[in-house]
């Protein structure tokens, strides 16, 4: 087991998974107080990388696209401060954030875990029931119906059709967008079957959002009913992959899975994995190739 404490929070890997606990310090955001603590099983992981730095460093995660609800509602758009998946280390704990990356990148390797896209949620999202107060409403969510409560700074072309109240099933789309700037942002729900949506300021099933703390809280909200909406990748095949250009050829790629290989030392062919790895993610190797060639390697074990 492989396990980092900073003031920032605590990531432990156990071989299967990463528990994600938000520490106290003043830097931990109110979205990832507010969160709690993030279970991500590693086929839910695309990779994982160490920055480090002069006096602080950082720890990422990457999740396969559409493996997160709170990431797919929020498109990258979260701040530093919001964001789960990253983790400050002191540069007194440069070597072991680098063996915890060691040890979930070895682990994808041997799981081989498909860092593509996912075609359904692979993690549960935010506990319900949830109710946030924010911008110009309230919206709370009980896992089946989304009710918007208005306060003193709504429009009256917004307010005076009084609260609303609407079914998941009955909804076409949840989105959020943070503040940016001069610019106001919102959690806006799509029913079914209506029409364009007016701006945020007036639509009834929108609240706007004005860019104070609590903002970042609605995006909690939105994850928690997209992640019962249906997928948006649902089970449709994926398309063939490109032709792949040619490239200098890899010696585990030209190795005959008939031919009996001798056994070689451990460590030697987990840094090679690794190394295969890093060729993957830098995109030298296709995903087929980099599979062959992991097969190749594992065979020698």
């Amino acid at each position: 087991m492989a396990e980092i404490i900073q003031k920032d929070g605590t990531w432990t890997f156990d071989g299967d998974a990463v528990r994600i606990v938000p520490g106290r310090d003043k830097g931990v955001g109110l979205l990832r107080q507010t969160l709690g603590e993030v279970v991500v099983p590693l086929r839910a992981l695309a990779g994982i990388s160490h920055e480090p730095g002069r006096r602080t460093g950082r720890l990422r995660l990457k999740l396969r696209d559409g493996a997160d609800p709170l990431l797919q509602v929020t498109g990258g758009r979260l701040p530093e401060a919001s964001d789960p998946y990253r983790l400050t280390v002191d540069a007194d704990r440069t070597g072991v954030a680098e063996y915890f990356v060691d040890e979930v990148r070895n682990a994808l390797l041997l799981d081989q875990v498909d860092p593509g896209p996912a075609d359904a949620y692979l993690l549960p999202g935010p506990a319900v029931p949830i109710s946030v107060a924010a911008g110009d409403g309230t919206v709370a969510f009980d896992g089946d119906r989304v009710a918007l409560d208005w306060n003193w700074t709504t429009e009256e072309a917004k307010s005076s059709g009084g609260p609303r109240e609407f079914r998941v099933a009955d909804l076409r789309a949840v989105e959020w967008s943070p503040s940016k700037g001069l610019e106001n942002g919102w959690i806006r729900f799509t029913l079914a079957g209506a029409p364009a949506a007016p701006a945020p300021k007036y639509d009834p099933h929108t609240v706007e959002l004005f860019g104070f703390k609590k903002d970042p809280l609605m995006a909690l909200v939105a994850a928690a009913v997209a992640v019962r909406m249906p997928h948006p990748r649902g089970a449709a095949a994926s398309a063939e992959p490109a032709p792949a250009l040619a490239k200098a050829p890899v010696p585990e790629l030209a190795a005959s899975a008939a031919e009996p290989v001798a056994p070689e030392d451990h460590d030697a062919l987990l840094r090679r994995l690794r190394e295969l790895g890093d060729l993957h993610q830098g995109g030298i190797l296709t995903a087929e190739e980099f599979a062959a060639a992991k097969q190749a390697v594992l065979r020698r074990f």
